[in-house]
């Protein structure tokens, strides 16, 4: 399995940096971290959102299954996001892209394409704080498809 999470915007290294990286780095799956810097910022969100999905759709790996995060997504249990995922692998899928967007969320049209619509809650989270967060379950899931002792219910 190679996973990507592909986010707008440059993470400064700091505990938010150091916590994705703990995660991932447990992992025996290989991952990337592609992060997207749009240097002229539209003025308008719409405008903004359909450059972010335009780079955001560039960067995913061809037969990837697409995870976005968003609020309005479903707030799965980690053993459901785990079979999900057991699923995937089962059929074949070796690449999962994980899309966190920019400040102003995603582009209808880009969310609408994914193969998963994730939130974590109905609460606002900073981007920052969100890759650690799904770093954190994707160590999870594969700990569970595994497993290992770490996920306990």
């Amino acid at each position: 399995m190679h996973i990507s999470i592909i986010a707008i915007g440059r993470m400064q290294r700091g505990p938010e940096y150091e916590l994705v990286h703990q995660y991932l780095n447990r992992l025996p799956w290989k991952y990337d971290v592609v992060e997207i810097e749009l240097k002229k910022q539209a003025a308008q969100a719409k405008e903004r959102k359909l450059r972010e999905a335009e780079r955001l759709s560039a960067a995913i790996p061809n037969g990837a299954a697409v995870i976005v995060l968003d609020e309005n997504g479903r707030a799965l249990k980690s053993r459901e996001l785990a079979g999900k995922i057991d699923n995937w692998q089962s059929i074949g899928i070796s690449n999962l892209a994980f899309i966190i967007g920019g400040a102003d969320g995603l582009d209808k049209d880009f969310i609408a394409k994914a193969d998963l619509k994730l939130a974590f809650g109905s609460l606002t989270w900073p981007h920052m704080m969100v890759r650690a967060m799904i770093a954190e379950q994707i160590y999870r899931v594969w700990s569970i498809n595994a497993g290992h002792p770490y996920h306990r219910d």
